[in-house]
């Protein structure tokens, strides 16, 4: 039996299968702790009652409020998104060809992957306010440190036989990297552009707990104050929901882009 043998493959069918599995088995134990008032259902909410909460937070008869509040967070998120592809690929690729762009850069982006952004949240408020520019700016910052390390393994990664290639074609320094070792690491670039992506969603709730008139965040601050908790939840799993769709949808595009690697 391969039961341990991490390159035994597994059949798609099977590997939904365990994935659904997985799924009931944590629906069955919250159902349980529920039901059985192990936990009370101010701090634990049962299935159903996230359900109704769900119901009403998508419309309440006048309006949805769930619904406002997702295209609030999704404009925050994709707004980010697209500065961090704008400045992060360009300093990340400039890294990865330049040893000594890398050595001077390194120690002001490297040490952040490892701090708490979190943290820096007050001088975000103190430097830019309360208003949107912070909250875009807070989410920018806490997946643009994240972003340009990536890019720059994904360029270092490349062997320095391509590079040798490229150049006894004729081809300049700057043409060696952009026509060479670029198309090389473009695969592993769309990579750190999804795993940057789903770091933003991890940030949402933070960046909009600040004076936010609308956002998922806010939803679930809100909630918690007058101790919803079944808002909470549902507030909870529709992030988890999205930044699993929005996952699911960049990994879609890139494997139609970058076919030849084959389905992961």
């Amino acid at each position: 039996m391969n039961f341990f043998n991490p390159h035994y493959p597994i059949s798609t069918m099977e590997k939904r299968g365990l994935g659904v599995a997985g799924f009931v088995v944590v629906l069955a134990i919250w159902w349980t702790l529920s039901a059985l008032e192990i936990v009370s259902s101010n701090k634990l909410p049962s299935p159903p009652e996230v359900i109704h909460a769900f119901s009403y937070l998508a419309w309440d008869g006048q309006k949805s409020l769930l619904g406002m509040a997702t295209l609030a967070s999704l404009g925050r998120i994709g707004t980010a998104a697209l500065f961090v592809v704008i400045v992060g690929i360009p300093i990340g690729v400039l890294m990865g060809a330049s040893p000594r762009i890398n050595a001077f850069l390194s120690p002001l982006v490297d040490p952040f992957r490892s701090a708490p952004v979190v943290a820096l949240l007050p001088l975000f408020v103190m430097w830019l306010g309360i208003g949107e520019e912070m909250k875009i700016s807070f989410l920018f910052v806490s997946a643009v440190v994240y972003m340009i390390p990536l890019v720059r393994d994904a360029m270092v990664s490349v062997p320095y036989a391509f590079w040798e290639q490229t150049r006894d074609l004729g081809a300049t320094r700057i043409e060696c990297i952009v026509k060479g070792v670029l198309p090389m690491a473009a695969p592993r670039i769309f990579d750190a552009a999804i795993v940057s992506t789903s770091i933003l969603w991890t940030y949402i709730t933070v960046a909009e707990y600040v004076n936010a008139n609308e956002g998922l965040g806010q939803l679930i601050q809100n909630s918690r104050r007058f101790s919803a908790m079944d808002q909470v939840f549902a507030g909870i799993f529709v992030i988890i929901a999205l930044a699993l769709l929005t996952y699911t949808i960049l990994t879609f595009i890139k494997r139609k882009i970058y076919f030849w690697e084959g389905t992961q």
